[in-house]
């Protein structure tokens, strides 16, 4: 037997070992030809995420040959498209549920079909399955200038409405998302309201007011300002309860709220209110306020200008002008030229 037979069996296996162990090993990353993006917005407190990869043109014929008409689109490469809601949002009139949702696009010479699909992990198009669909709409792609790299962008918005966009090639496919902004507010100041800011006598008020100026869900409002006042009695709150009481006709508790409120205003506090009350339309109980504070704070500039301001929109352009140059004297140089521009304007 040869003496060497084991050892060298021995290591034979060894290297043998190895070479499985490092084919199994970890390959080399190289950076994608199509890199993957994001686009992240808000439409109130709605966060609408975009994920994608990003393929470039490089002088193909993208719409119809590179990107087939009437068939199936990732509307990317690589894995999914994705697109994800925060909450409950309307795209292209139909309601979709917060989550995340694989899109998917059908070209066609004219309009396109813009689908969410409840698969959000596959690759591709490759293995899409219409019977998951969570919506699908119709939309017209507009003309553009030359886009090389695939993006998504936000091509316009409003208060509670977003257009997300596909740009490609020398095409832009909109993509309209809506929210009810009263709604997903609602939901998410009680979210806050059962956490610490529950505990803040300030942002009970900030909720009482928020739908004091909006005219709605006034009971509701009325106790958050109840529960402020209860935790710590201020100036704000009790003004706020005070109108919101007015609001809902309880005009007797108002008053005497509205009192208490004044008896504890400073200059900025009275100046405050004064505006809330021109916000609520109430100009002649606005310039109550403001000539009492005007009697309290005479060498105040700032005092002058907003009575002047509040006589400006009642239309008496006699007694603004008369004020606002009484506030002139008074205002500091900073401030100076902009009353001389709006005297100028009157």
């Amino acid at each position: 037997m040869n003496v060497f037979t084991k050892p060298l069996s021995a290591i034979a296996l060894m290297l043998l070992s190895s070479a499985v162990l490092f084919g199994q090993g970890q390959p080399l990353v190289f950076p994608r030809v199509s890199p993957p993006a994001s686009l992240t917005t808000t439409v109130g407190v709605t966060t609408v995420e975009v994920h994608y990869s990003s393929p470039s043109v490089q002088d193909r014929e993208i719409w119809g040959n590179i990107v087939p008409y009437d068939q199936i689109w990732r509307a990317g490469a690589n894995e999914n498209t994705t697109i994800s809601f925060s909450t409950e949002v309307m795209v292209g009139g139909k309601k979709v549920m917060p989550g995340t949702y694989g899109l998917h696009m059908i070209p066609t010479e004219n309009d396109w079909t813009i689908i969410l699909n409840e698969d959000h992990e596959a690759w591709g198009s490759y293995f899409y399955d219409e019977s998951q669909d969570a919506a699908r709409i119709t939309v017209t792609p507009q003309k553009h200038g030359h886009a090389e790299w695939l993006s998504y962008v936000v091509l316009d918005r409003g208060a509670d409405n977003v257009t997300l966009a596909l740009m490609w090639d020398n095409a832009t496919v909109p993509i309209p998302i809506e929210v009810d902004l009263a709604a997903t507010m609602e939901a998410d100041f009680q979210d806050q309201l059962t956490g610490l800011a529950g505990f803040n006598w300030q942002a009970l008020n900030q909720y009482a007011n928020f739908y004091l100026q909006k005219g709605q869900n006034l009971e509701r409002a009325k106790t958050m300002a109840e529960r402020s006042v209860a935790m710590n009695k201020q100036f704000a709150n009790l003004a706020t309860l005070a109108l919101i009481q007015e609001k809902m006709g309880d005009s007797e508790s108002a008053a005497r709220n509205e009192r208490e409120a004044l008896a504890m205003a400073n200059e900025a506090q009275m100046n405050t209110y004064g505006y809330q009350l021109m916000g609520l339309g109430k100009q002649d109980r606005a310039l109550d306020i403001f000539l009492q504070n005007t009697k309290e704070h005479k060498e105040s500039w700032n005092v002058w200008d907003s009575l002047a301001e509040c006589y400006l929109n009642m239309g008496d352009k006699k007694k603004a002008q008369k004020y606002y140059t009484k506030a002139h004297d008074l205002a500091p140089d900073q401030q100076k030229q902009r009353i001389v521009g709006i005297l100028e304007g009157i």
